[in-house]
């Protein structure tokens, strides 16, 4: 396991050691717990990407006018 070391304003240390006492939590796993979060709205976005590069825009043209025939 990895140990890192960050510099942050002491107003805002402040607002994340209140945060994790509300949560019950220790700022460490706090911060853990963000980490996990950004990762993984990382590796979504990575994925729509490459989605996005694989698609075929006539054919999701073709779904979405085939939608709003539905009224969906």
């Amino acid at each position: 396991m990895t140990t890192l070391s960050i510099r942050i304003p002491d107003d805002m240390a402040k607002k994340l050691k209140h945060i994790a006492n509300v949560r019950d939590i220790s700022v460490n796993k706090l911060m853990f717990e963000l980490s996990v979060q950004v990762l993984a709205e990382e590796e979504a976005k990575q994925c729509f990407l490459a989605a996005q590069l694989r698609g075929n825009p006539k054919r999701a043209l073709q779904l979405l006018d085939e939608l709003d025939a539905l009224g969906i």
